[in-house]
This record gives C-alpha cells, structure tokens and sequence, in this order.
C-alpha cells in the first residue's frame, strides 16, 4: 500500500513518516503494534463465532444451547434444503465473481512462502464470506480458515501501511493468523505454534516474541468478551501403563494412513464431480444435496464438528455407531470440500481424529479387554494425530488438544501419537492438506518457507546493462585491435537485425595458433548462440545455467522472441549476489541482522 503524502497536511505527513519509520526499525515497537492487533483480531474471531453459532440456530431451528455438529434438536427438513439452496446460491455467487473478478485469493501460506506476506484485504474479505456462507448452509466445514484469512489480512495491511521489511511482514502475517486460531480455541499456546508452524514455516527468535504477543492478547479478549473454560469438558483419566505407549505408537501409525485418505478424498470428489457433465457453478448444490444425504444417516457429521466431540465423550458411542460416524465424516467433508465449500479441514480433522481413536480404543477392548478404561486418552491422543498431520502442525495440534481440555497428564501419550503420525505422512505423502491443495493447482510450495525472494532476485536486477556487442560482419583484424588481450572476457555478436547470433571468446580471438584469412568476421567466431539469459528468470535458474554449461558469462536478450542483448551477467557475480541474501535471510531469522558482519578480532 503506498502512501499518498500529498493529500495530507505536512506537519501530519511528517508524523506518520515518523511512525512508519519507527515500527520498521524498532522491535519492541513491532511487538506492541501486534499485541494491540492481536486483540482486535481475538474480538473479531469471537463475533464471527457467535455469528455462525447464531445463524445455525436461526436456519436449522435448533432449540436449546446445542450445536449443529451434535445432531440434536436440528430440523430435518431443514437439513434436508439448507446445504443445496446454500451451495446453489455459493456456486452461482463464485461463476459471477470469477467473470468480473477473476483474481485468486491468497492465502497466508502463500503469502508468506511467494509474496512477502503481501495480502490483499478486499480478496480476503470475499475468502471469509464465502466461508461464512458455507458454515451458514451447514456442510462439513470449519470457520478457522476464514478466522485466519481474516488476521492475517488485518496485520498484513498494517505491516504494508508501514512498509515493513519482507521479514518483518511475513511475521506480521504469522501473527495475525496465530491470534485469530488462538481466540477461535482459548489457546494462546496453539495459536502461537500454529503461526509459526504453518503460517512462518519455523521457529525463529525474531519471531518469538511478535506472534506470541499477538496470541496472548488475542485469548485475553477471547476471555474478556466470553467466559474461560476448557474447549472440551473430559474426565480424569487412569495413570497410563508404560506398555501401553506401544499401542499409542501403533494408534498414530494407522492414524497417519487414515490423514492422507481423509486428504486424498477431497481430491477425488473433485475429480469425480468435474466429470459430470454439469457447469461449475452447479456442483456446491450438488454437494450439498449428497452432504444431506449423509447427514440423514449421520446427522454429526454437519458443520465443523465440536458439538460432535463433545457428545462422543459424554456419551461414548457403541462401535458401530463410531464406525458410522468415522465413514460419514469423511465422505461429508469429502463431497463439502470438493464441490466447492469454502472452509478447511482444521476442526473436521479433530473431529475425524477423535472418532477414529475411538473406534481404534473400542475395536482393541475386543481383545484386550484392560483398554476400555483408556479409550477416551485413545480418543485425545487421535484428535491430535490426525489434525497434526492433516494440518501440518505437530506442535499446534499437541497444545490445541492439551488446552482444550485441561488434562495434561495425558501429554506424554499426545506427543507420541503427534510425532509418529505426522513424521509418518510427512516421509510417505509429502504434504498437509494446504500444500496438498497448492499441489493440486500447480503452486509448487511445501509450506510457509520463504521462496519468493527467490523470484524478485532475478537476472534484470542483477544483469550489467554495458554489453560489448559487435556486428557480425566486423572484420578480424578490427575485432583484435579494438579488444587487446586480457581487455575484455566476452563480446557479443549481433546480426544486421540486432538480433543474438553468439559469443566471441576474446582469448580465443587472439590464439596464434589459429588459421583465418583475411576476410574473416565476427560472425566465423560467434560461437554458443542458444546460450543465454532471461530477464525474468532467477538467481537460481541463472546460476544452474552457468554450472551446467561450464561458462562464466551469459547475454541477457529482451524476451525468447525478441533476441536483442540488453546485458549481461557473470556467474561470479551472480554467486556472490546469492550468498549475501542468504546471510541475510539467516540472520534475520536467528535475530541478528549484522550475524555475518566483518569485525576485527579481538587482541
């Protein structure tokens, strides 16, 4: 976002300059600005909970304080028209927005990993009512993407106001995010992982202090607005067997297989519903005509699915009612997801999760009939393995299932279950839902990671713009006097057109060894005319080129069709303009930004 000075007064100009030099030099300043956003973000995730909560009793009827995910008190009948009214109305919205608006919305993974954590609010706010609208009709779907579209957006848009460095902005993003998970949850520790997790992709100390500042106001507004409790209520567990982490090791083994068929489903649904000969704006009907169909047998598997959990530790299931739910549940999201449902899979999988340790804790009381009194630890130690390695976030999934239900006994069993899952798709799959998706669209991103630095460095930037280039009809004798020895490396020949026809090797102009008449030209020693350079292309494309065609210097022509040279680049420079951003980006992220400074050696 760029300021525009000239409509401001110049006293308040000065002043906001001020300000924007301050927050992007200043640390403990920077971590007041996401403190203060953090609650705003906290106050803005309640309010949209309560409006999803409110506009679930309102469309479904639901009497009481249920929720809709508990199948309790929900109309049918309106069940059986809100999703595919819903999901007409969502796909007919999105055909006219991608006609008059046909730009993709960002979200804050690919923010963080391509932009520099530059996002743009109108497409997130589109993202987020789109979202609301499809937790509204009903279908297997979470708000948590929306909440984090939203509060990366808002300290995103602060971060772009100011100006901010590209480190300092992505973090801004992270924390954003991060509070508006740890407000949806009361769990400020869950929040902060999760925007270093997945939103910076690592753990940095620079980064310590701003997303965890952000969370922690963000659960204290939470606290504020609404009265603190556990998110679910569970009972004291017996003391853990130590040979019972070996049946924990196997939970999250299997648990992991059963991630990657919960992520792949989305996939297939998609697939299966692109092939009906049917325009795209009908499929989230025809979605949520079958979610509904689903839910008739299973009416848990609507909406994102706390109610749900909840219930399955009040009321402890039989096996085959679980093993109904564990089905349906899948398939829900599934058919919501892959026609076209804006949300995720962030409360599904907890969901998804918790049943599945159930019907794992249940099948093995068959045999081992001791497992009975561990089956609701079984069914906390799945919620976290499968959320951990649907969402890509060990850590986050660990605490969120920890402060959730205030039973930290249990940790030990959590951690287990978390690192063998989510070590387990991450080895075999390769990806968490998000990166799976970007997979999916063609995004080639495996996380948050910083790789779009990569795309601004490119050869334009680093090219000299003083190329030698001669015609290809100079004569040789011109050539050698105009380029004595050791004068020049590369020259570069043109044609009567401009256009790139080689390179002339100045050592190998003047080699005595050589035998040319007197009617040679530049043109008889061009030499490497499909070698060249890009304006476009990146450091890194740049620097394979020179490593795999063993040469130092390179032209850079106008575009693949227009072939004038318009500069040059060499690889030594080229390396050398590589490993300095890399130093810095290391110490950026270690919080030192002069970490690989030259200084005098102590005496």
């Amino acid at each position: 976002m760029e300021f525009a000075i000239p409509r401001l007064g110049l006293a308040q100009a000065r002043r906001i300059l001020l300000l924007q030099g301050r927050l992007r030099s200043h640390e403990p300043t920077q971590i007041l600005v996401c403190a203060v956003f953090g609650g705003l973000i906290g106050a803005l995730t309640i309010g949209l909970h309560e409006l999803i909560d409110t506009a679930h009793h309102l469309i479904f009827n639901i009497q009481g304080v249920h929720t809709l995910s508990t199948g309790i008190s929900v109309d049918p009948q309106r069940v059986m028209i809100v999703p595919a009214i819903g999901g007409l109305v969502l796909g007919i919205s999105v055909y006219l927005m991608r006609r008059y608006w046909p730009v993709d919305v960002v979200d804050p993974i690919e923010a963080n990993a391509l932009h520099g954590g530059r996002m743009s609010m109108k497409d997130s706010l589109r993202l987020l009512i789109a979202t609301i609208w499809s937790n509204a009709s009903g279908v297997a779907v979470g708000m948590e993407a929306g909440y984090s579209q939203l509060g990366a957006a808002v300290l995103a848009k602060v971060g772009q106001y100011f100006r901010l460095r590209r480190e300092d902005q992505r973090i801004f993003v992270a924390a954003g995010a991060g509070a508006a998970i740890a407000a949806a949850f009361n769990a400020p520790l869950a929040g902060a992982f999760y925007g270093y997790e997945l939103i910076l992709g690592g753990y940095s100390v620079r980064a310590l202090a701003p997303i965890a500042a952000a969370s922690m106001a963000a659960t204290l507004a939470q606290r504020t607005i609404a009265p603190p409790s556990p998110l679910f209520w569970v009972g004291p567990f017996p003391p853990i067997p130590p040979w019972f982490y070996l049946v924990i090791v196997v939970l999250g083994a299997v648990a992991a297989g059963y991630s990657v068929l919960a992520m792949q489903s989305v996939t297939w649904t998609e697939r299966l519903l692109r092939r009906l000969p049917l325009p795209q704006w009908l499929r989230p009907a025809i979605g949520g005509i079958l979610v509904t169909a689903v839910a008739l047998v299973v009416p848990q598997v609507l909406g994102g699915g706390h109610g749900a959990i909840q219930g399955l530790f009040d009321h402890n299931p039989g096996l085959l009612m679980l093993g109904v739910l564990v089905v349906g549940k899948v398939l829900a999201s599934a058919l919501s997801l892959g026609s076209g449902f804006r949300g995720g899979m962030f409360s599904s999988s907890l969901l998804l999760g918790c049943v599945f340790g159930a019907v794992f804790g249940q099948g093995l009381a068959l045999l081992v009939p001791s497992v009975a009194g561990q089956v609701p630890m079984l069914m906390l130690v799945g919620m976290a393995s499968v959320a951990a390695a649907v969402i890509g976030s060990p850590l986050t999934m660990a605490f969120l299932v920890l402060e959730g239900t205030d039973n930290f006994p249990v940790t030990v069993g959590v951690m287990v279950g978390v690192v063998i899952a989510s070590t387990i798709v991450r080895l075999s799959f390769g990806y968490s839902f998000s990166t799976w998706r970007f997979h999916q669209r063609g995004i080639g991103i495996r996380g948050a990671h910083d790789i779009g630095w990569l795309a601004d460095l490119t050869v334009s930037r680093l090219m000299r713009a003083d190329p030698k280039i001669e015609p290809a009809t100079t004569p040789l004798a011109e050539l050698r006097e105009k380029y004595p020895p050791g004068s020049i490396t590369r020259v570069f020949v043109v044609s009567e057109e401009g256009d790139f026809m080689g390179s002339l090797d100045i050592a190998a102009l003047h080699d005595e060894k050589r035998t040319e008449t007197a009617a040679s030209t530049a043109r008889d020693f061009a030499r490497e005319a499909d070698l060249h350079l890009l304006p476009y292309e990146n450091v890194r494309t740049a620097l394979a080129r020179f490593e795999e065609k063993e040469i130092e210097t390179l032209p850079v022509l106008e575009s693949p069709t227009d072939k004038k040279v318009i500069g040059y680049l060499t690889e030594q420079y080229a390396l050398r303009r590589y490993n300095q951003e890399l130093e810095r980006r290391r110490g950026a992220d270690l919080g030192q930004r002069d970490l690989f400074s030259i200084a005098e050696p102590p005496r």
